[in-house]
């Protein structure tokens, strides 16, 4: 007996990674002005910080999906 998956794991993807490639081509199908406003709300910008015996390290800020978590 298998185990059940899912698609984008079978494609070596995380369920992030699927998330956000399936939203952006959304967004690019939209016709205007819907389309600049969802382009709008795809930029994101987060603090990542890196915590070793209860000392919180340098932040970093991340700004695009490809760096988090580097």
């Amino acid at each position: 007996m298998t185990t059940p998956t899912t698609f984008w794991r079978l494609a070596g993807m995380s369920y992030t990674q699927f998330v956000t490639r399936a939203a952006s081509a959304v967004r690019a199908g939209l016709k205007e002005p819907a389309k600049t406003q969802a382009m709008a709300q795809e930029k994101f910008a987060y603090n990542q910080s890196a915590w070793s015996e209860g000392v919180q390290g340098k932040k970093v800020t991340i700004e695009t999906l490809a760096n988090a978590g580097k």
